[in-house]
């Protein structure tokens, strides 16, 4: 069985973190979308895994070449012009062949385990399966309708639904979805709809089950939505305080759980947390962080306001800044540069 990452998104909701790098590379508590999505397959014994992503994304697939060395093999498909999830997977279809596989949205963060749509997709008489979740906006989703343990209708992004129950970026399929895929039209949007593709095998009587979930998951794909991940995957250590490595010096400082701090990082006399992630090769000195983002090689000293709700951009420099009677909540741009004399 194998695995299938999508990753060619742009991210423009994103922008302008996701500019200098790709959507899937954005990290929640310091890890990569992307990382998240391997690790949820290698947890279930899937170690041969495809990534479909932009020819231009050379970061991704730098990142995948300086990935540690493990058993996985990472195969790199490539989609010439975004014509949604469907099209994604039929330029996979070398390297599908005829095995099934599970599907996941690179963007997404999904806390659930993928065991049980492994064993649903393996058993002989289904042909494929999506994990659900009950929400309050099925607008924003596509939307699964269902009866006896299984699907019988899905809609994309519905204006008005009589369910609640989305497909929130985890699937299982098999090489069945490629025929359908093959037989499906371009939507309003000019794009192959993986919903199009799953009411095809409904229609041409294939079996589609589903998993429902009650944890925790995110499309990290807004700004707010990035927040929301970082705090509840950092909620997810136990409200510790967790550092990652040796090489980080942390001194004179009061650390508010949860927090987590990268490699190579400089922390003195300063406040840090909660709901705070530092990346690595950062500086933090006379300082009062919360429920912040701080990406890479990022220097802020001497700041005197409480900085709240803020993303750091990979290298910003801030030195000497005061806001009287006030808080900062801001997004630092990559590379700003605020020095006061």
């Amino acid at each position: 069985m194998k695995g299938l990452i999508l990753v060619a998104g742009k991210g423009t909701r994103l922008q302008p973190f996701s500019l200098s790098r790709a959507k899937t590379l954005i990290p929640v508590a310091n890890k990569p979308l992307l990382e998240y999505c391997i690790e949820s397959l290698k947890k279930i014994g899937i170690n041969e895994i495809g990534i479909v992503l932009n020819p231009a994304q050379k970061d991704v697939c730098e990142y995948i070449d300086h990935r540690p060395s493990d058993n996985t093999s990472i195969t790199l498909i490539y989609q010439i012009k975004a014509n949604g999830i469907g099209d994604a997977v039929k330029q996979a279809a070398d390297f599908l062949k005829t095995e099934p596989f599970i599907l996941l949205l690179g963007d997404n963060l999904i806390n659930e385990s993928l065991l049980s749509l492994k064993e649903t997709i393996l058993s002989n008489s289904i042909n494929g399966a999506v994990l659900i979740t009950k929400v309050s906006n099925p607008c924003d989703y596509g939307i699964a309708y269902v009866e006896n343990n299984q699907i019988i209708k899905v809609e994309e992004k519905p204006t008005n639904s009589a369910s609640n129950l989305a497909i929130i970026g985890a699937y299982a399929f098999d090489s069945n979805v490629l025929t359908a895929i093959n037989h499906i039209q371009p939507s309003s949007r000019g794009e192959y709809e993986i919903t199009d593709a799953i009411q095809w095998l409904i229609d041409h009587q294939y079996t589609i089950s589903y998993q429902m979930t009650n944890k925790k998951y995110s499309d990290v794909g807004t700004i707010e939505r990035w927040f929301e991940a970082n705090r509840w995957v950092l909620d997810s250590l136990n409200r510790s305080v967790e550092t990652a490595d040796p090489s980080t010096t942390i001194k004179n400082c009061k650390l508010i759980p949860p927090v987590h701090i990268d490699k190579n990082c400089v922390l003195t006399n300063s406040t840090i947390g909660p709901y705070v992630s530092v990346s690595q090769g950062t500086v933090i000195d006379n300082c009062r962080i919360q429920d912040s983002i701080v990406l890479e090689n990022v220097y802020v000293s001497d700041v005197s306001s409480l900085i709240t709700h803020s993303i750091f951009g990979k290298g910003t420099k801030i030195d000497k800044l005061n806001i009287e009677n006030a808080s900062i909540e801001c997004l630092f741009f990559d590379d700003t540069k605020i020095i006061s004399k």
